[in-house]
């Protein structure tokens, strides 16, 4: 699985660019479902279909494949590139990294002079190509073009590090389970969402249209393990986190319950996550047409939203076995 989870995180694909990203995820599902489609925001659509006379539910399950990333909004004279943020950009972050473009133009970013290191605001930084003018920099790229950091996955043995495990990861976790489940009593529609980073957009359009019985987002959660971090009981090894609250969600009781249940029957190891500023997909699809039971599957990780983000290979496996064994049954609501 290391190595599916390095083709996704290593891809490009900020909000509203998830051409490439798709095409890679279209990949590696497309054997294991039955149909493969995409809508017209963008979103992948990829069903699994119960077998005959099943009488399952529907379930959506929902990751977004987009990564946060920037976006040019001026060329001057010197050929350095302004931009603005796509997504839940710090600038304090952004100093520094090299970003890349859909075509592969890498950039630095670097800053005006500060007399403080308050001053720091996005306004002043800037995105330099190498160009030695504008004329030379438009040709490259311009306004309006997109970039998403540009690092690779590290393995340190039991922690895996790179940009844009925000969601690539539960993106991964979607595919191995798809992989992984033989059969299911359900129609399963995984739902790989565009424009979650900036307003839970596709999940929005997509769950209208599935109509889902029961929505499930995988995705990640911030972490309370780390020197004067958080006040937060979910950390790195303490296995799959099931979602009780965040800021778009209250989880629907019987769905904790069922995820639980399913963790508890299976030795799952598991944790309870109460996230106090976030959301994910199920925040939009709980509140599609007259409602649909909603939660998310949740893989703890550090150092969100910067080009470091850190998993344990542990708690992945167990959102997987987690999924599969939702998916698995035969869900009564």
């Amino acid at each position: 699985m290391k190595e599916l989870i390095k083709k996704l995180v290593e891809t490009y694909g900020p909000s509203g660019s998830e051409e490439q990203i798709r095409q890679a995820i279209m990949e590696e599902v497309g054997p294991f479902v039955d149909d493969l489609r995409v809508d017209p925001l963008g979103n992948l659509i990829a069903v699994k279909r119960a077998a005959k006379g099943d009488g399952g539910k529907k379930i959506m399950v929902a990751g977004h494949m987009d990564e946060i990333g920037v976006m040019v909004t001026h060329v001057d004279e010197k050929g350095f590139l302004r931009f603005g943020v796509i997504g839940g950009v710090s600038p304090q972050v952004l100093l520094g990294e090299r970003v890349v473009f859909a075509d592969g133009t890498v950039g630095v970013i670097g800053s005006e002079r500060l007399d403080e290191p308050k001053d720091l605001r996005v306004e002043k930084l800037f995105i330099d190509i190498g160009a030695k003018d504008k004329a030379q920099a438009e040709k490259v790229t311009g306004i309006g073009r997109s970039a998403g950091y540009y690092r690779k996955l590290d393995d340190l043995g039991g922690r895996l590090v790179s940009k844009a495990m925000d969601d690539r990861i539960g993106c991964a976790v979607m595919i191995q389970a798809a992989r992984e489940l033989k059969k299911s009593p359900n129609d399963v529609y995984l739902v790989f969402t565009v424009q979650e980073e900036v307003g839970l957009r596709g999940a929005r359009t997509s769950a209208f249209a599935v109509d889902p019985d029961l929505g499930i987002a995988v995705d990640v959660t911030r972490t309370g393990d780390t020197p004067k971090g958080l006040t937060m009981a979910v950390e790195l090894g303490g296995g799959a986190a099931i979602k009780v609250k965040d800021s778009s969600l209250v989880a629907h009781p019987k769905v904790k319950e069922l995820m639980t249940e399913v963790a508890r029957a299976e030795g799952i190891p598991h944790q309870f996550e109460v996230l106090e500023a976030g959301g994910t997909d199920a925040g939009a699809i709980h509140l599609t047409r007259e409602g649909v039971p909603s939660g998310t599957i949740s893989i703890p990780t550090r150092y969100i939203h910067t080009p470091s983000e850190v998993v344990d290979y542990g708690d992945v496996q167990a959102c997987v076995r987690l999924l599969k064994g939702i998916l698995e049954r035969r869900v009564e609501l």
